[in-house]
């Protein structure tokens, strides 16, 4: 970063928005995140060490990807780069390594490149990085709210280090909001705000973990709060409540989050708890995710976790998607809710679901499976003929409906591929 850039920096924070003002200027100040640039970890040894590796942040907003990003300008001495995938093309990229050539040529310095939301440059413009990034002209440091592994080109990703960010804990977004209260640099020390308990639990439940919208929240609300009895802001449950939007629910209906999400469901109800299922699944439907889309996954897991331990398991799944398909959003949410709490709470087994597969895993392995004569199918013209079905005993002529015979393939011996292993659970005789 150049002293032009700096100056610029000091300049815009004077209206910046409080979040921005707040940013960590190394990584002592830097609040969550441990696992990532805590004491001793990779990434933080090279940024200290200004040995700087490419690398790609990936997590949700407000999780601290710039904040890195701007962490890192601070402390190397190499030349740092910002680009915005957004706003920027191949052109930007060429300027880019053109001035790194230069920089290299004539002071040997090293250039950071820094591209937000990089997942926004389409195919062509990330080649064009490629061969800059693998010869080392360019250290990447790539951020996105998109998983690398699926929206950034594979050979960049394979020269760069992953890191996930994750949201902030509570505990992280109370210091941050707290530390703001306190800052009169960059905070909102000069007001001296007051904060009530109340509002501040406010402010972190509404947060979930983005420093950002925590952040820009507290600020509103400071600035708007009546006056207390000395003289100062005091910031109440309903102050807070006020300065929020309306909260939007985390989640991109290609992305990690529809994934992560409806794994997380379909293994709170192969769990057995009809509670955790409900909220994912209220996550689903706030988020808009497509009732059928979670009816189907439904009707696989009635099968796949449930099976015969409950066989009303599978129509009442299939009943929801119909009912869905019948009465549309939002009251499909009620017979989605009445699957996905019975299935949760229904008796589970995967019996079936281990026995077909192991079964086809002898098939694909190359296992005979001929039909002996007397299985062999009688309902054409000739059957007789070819000896079809001869030597074949009719169970419903026997007691019980049932009668010993061999039904497996010629020359294949007998396997166990049903195991029924639930209390009750057990094959025919």
């Amino acid at each position: 970063m150049d002293l032009f850039s700096a100056a610029n920096e000091r300049e815009n924070e004077a209206t910046a928005p409080l979040a921005f003002r707040m940013r960590p200027r190394s990584l002592d100040e830097v609040v969550g995140q441990k696992p990532v640039v805590g004491p001793g970890t990779l990434l933080r040894r090279v940024i200290e060490a200004d040995r700087l590796v490419s690398v790609i942040f990936f997590g949700p907003p407000g999780t601290g990807k710039t904040t890195l990003a701007h962490v890192i300008a601070h402390a190397t001495k190499a030349r740092f780069e910002t680009l915005n995938a957004v706003s920027s093309g191949v052109a930007d990229i060429r300027r880019v390594v053109q001035e790194a050539q230069d920089e290299r040529k004539l002071y040997g310095h090293k250039t950071v490149l820094f591209i937000d939301e990089i997942h926004r440059f389409n195919k062509a413009q990330q080649d064009a990085l490629l061969p800059y990034v693998e010869g080392g002209l360019l250290v990447l440091i790539g951020a996105t709210t998109e998983n690398p592994y699926f929206e950034v080109n594979p050979a960049l990703v394979s020269r760069s280090h992953i890191f996930r960010l994750e949201p902030l804990a509570d505990a992280d977004v109370r210091e941050l909001l707290q530390r703001a209260l306190a800052d009169e640099v960059h905070g909102l020390g000069r007001l001296q705000a007051t904060l009530l308990p109340e509002a501040q639990a406010v402010l972190i439940q509404y947060a979930s973990g983005d420093a950002r919208r925590a952040l820009n929240s507290l600020e509103l609300a400071a600035v708007s709060a009546p006056v207390g009895a000395d003289g100062h802001p005091v910031i109440d449950a309903e102050q807070a409540r006020q300065s929020i939007q309306e909260r939007q629910v985390l989640y991109d209906k290609s992305g990690d989050e529809h994934y992560d999400t409806i794994s997380a469901f379909i293994k709170s109800v192969r769990g057995s708890d009809p509670d955790a299922a409900v909220l994912w699944l209220a996550k689903m439907i706030a988020a808009g995710e497509d009732p059928k889309f979670i009816a189907r996954r439904l009707i696989i897991l009635a099968s796949e976790d449930i099976g015969n331990a409950d066989p009303h398991g599978l129509p009442l799944a299939v009943a929801a998607l119909h009912a869905v398909e019948a009465v549309g959003m939002p009251e499909g949410r009620i017979p989605l809710a009445q699957a996905t709490t019975y299935l949760a709470s229904a008796k589970k087994s995967n019996a079936a679901y281990k026995a077909v597969n192991q079964a086809l895993a002898d098939v694909e392995a190359g296992l005979a499976v001929r039909v002996p004569v007397h299985l062999r199918g009688t309902g054409y013209s000739g059957a007789a003929a070819l000896g079809s079905g001869q030597g074949y005993l009719y169970p419903h002529d026997y007691p019980g409906h049932t009668v010993k015979q061999n039904y497996w393939p010629d020359g294949v011996h007998p396997k166990a591929y049903y195991e029924p292993d639930w209390d009750g659970g057990r094959k025919p005789d």
